[in-house]
């Protein structure tokens, strides 16, 4: 058996080498230049933190993408909840606001330590440019899916704009108002209800600066007499709108229509506008329907609901977010975050109160006919549901194996068989394959993804 007493002093000299050996190695530190210590530290593995992500805003944009997906394809069923045609508001005209509010809402949060400002331009400028890109390939005519098993465009015909584009153009200056005011913004607000009001004030310049835009443009700007041409396989027919005019807010002469013409030509808008449902154009309104025989020229007109001038008046409901986000930052009682939302709520609601009945609606300002669809985490899963679900890639996939005829797929043969004629009602069919082959499918997916840790990010 060893000595207790020699263990014990061989534990104690082991226990002074290693201490002289840290002495030692601590003087050689010491020794070393404060820049060759500085790159040492930058060169260790930095643990990035998981970011905390905040509940209310993922179940907001959730029910945002759910009610995005019911008016969109059980809209043509129920004309009601589809996009109002003109003047007025349904329920699928709050999901595009909705959807920027969250954006907005998202930068405030993101961007609220800044360490470099030339890298957070560099990663705002990057974004951007992607999802320029996506909407144009997405949305500019590329993919003809489900329906037709073809892909291509004509770029006399491509469109432009879109979705995707808006949201970059709301992105693009909310974002670098935010990253460029960075040192401008206190840390700790002064007392006083409007005291995040002038905190952020460079914020709120930049988005009056494009409502008032918006609103000169519309109301300033001569729209001269336009044209257009009809292709249908036997011919071509040219027709002609009369205007002349200033300040006009229908559909046919308004100002957000003629700069949309003008910058991207009338060839790449969109061609199937939602007023065509008016009740000028088509006895089924507001549902749609074939064109009235006396109905006006502008009825078959193309019109961009995601153009120019419309896309810089939804810059403001980006600035509205990020306020709300800047004051769940702040404020970090329920009761004072509450009292400035709410408070914020009910003016904005007073505002269109009086815009309302004042017959001061500005031209339209309409969500596309796509959808960012994904339940659980949407935020990290929302651009791969979007591809697979709204841009209709995966029900695209599935229908490349067809039955004798393209009409004659699974998808297909489950929203007529499973839903439609088993309910014996079109309409109650086509409501109930929304709520359950798509809602409830892409949320499940989407739910898949994230347990297997598959994300697609911009």
């Amino acid at each position: 058996m060893a000595d207790p007493g020699k263990k014990e002093e061989g534990l104690a000299s082991a226990k002074v080498v290693r201490e002289e050996e840290d002495i030692e190695n601590m003087g050689k530190k010491e020794d070393k230049p404060v820049e060759e210590q500085r790159q040492e530290q930058e060169q260790q593995p930095l643990v990035k933190p998981k970011t905390k992500r905040v509940a209310t805003l993922d179940a907001f944009r959730g029910l945002t993408i759910v009610l995005m997906i019911l008016v969109d394809d059980a809209g043509g069923a129920y004309a009601r909840i589809d996009h109002s045609p003109w003047n007025g508001c349904t329920l699928a005209d709050f999901v595009m606001p909705f959807f920027l509010f969250i954006v907005g809402v998202a930068i405030a949060l993101a961007l609220k330590k800044i360490p470099k400002v030339k890298d957070a331009i560099r990663k705002i400028c990057l974004r951007t440019l992607k999802l320029l890109f996506w909407g144009v390939l997405l949305q500019g005519g590329y993919s003809h899916a489900p329906n037709d098993l073809v892909y291509g465009v004509d770029m006399k015909q491509i469109r432009w704009c879109g979705i995707l584009q808006r949201i970059a153009l709301v992105y693009l200056i909310v974002a670098l108002i935010e990253t460029l005011t960075t040192k401008l913004r206190p840390t700790v607000l002064k007392p006083g209800y409007s005291s995040i009001f002038t905190a952020y004030r460079w914020q709120w310049l930049g988005g009056f600066v494009a409502f008032v835009i918006y609103m000169v443009t519309t109301y300033s700007l001569y729209v001269p007499d336009w044209s257009f041409d009809v292709m249908t396989d036997d011919e071509t027919t040219r027709y002609t709108v009369k205007c002349g005019m200033r300040g006009h807010l229908g559909p046919a002469c308004n100002a957000v229509g003629y700069v949309d013409r003008e910058v991207w030509g009338i060839n790449h808008l969109y061609a199937d506008p939602v007023w065509q449902r008016l009740k000028a154009c088509t006895h089924s309104s507001p549902s749609a329907g074939p064109f009235r025989e006396d109905a006006p020229s502008w009825c078959r007109a193309p019109f961009e609901p995601e153009g120019l001038l419309s896309s810089i008046s939804a810059i403001l409901s980006g600035t509205i977010g990020i306020h709300y986000g800047h004051v769940l930052i702040h404020f970090k009682g329920h009761s004072e975050r509450l009292k400035q939302w709410v408070s914020m709520a009910l003016g904005l609601l007073i505002v269109a109160i009086i815009l309302h009945f004042t017959d001061g609606e500005a031209p339209e300002i309409r969500c596309s006919r796509d959808r960012i669809l994904s339940l659980l985490h949407p935020g990290m899963n929302a651009m791969l549901i979007y591809v697979l679900g709204a841009q209709a890639i995966l029900p695209a996939f599935v229908n490349g194996w067809y039955y004798e005829s393209t009409n004659n797929t699974l998808v297909f043969w489950i929203q007529k068989h499973i839903f439609n004629n088993v309910w014996h009602s079109e309409r109650l069919g086509t409501l109930l394959y929304v709520l359950f082959a798509e809602i409830v499918f892409y949320g499940v997916l989407s739910g898949i993804l994230h347990k297997l840790g598959i994300y697609w990010k911009l």
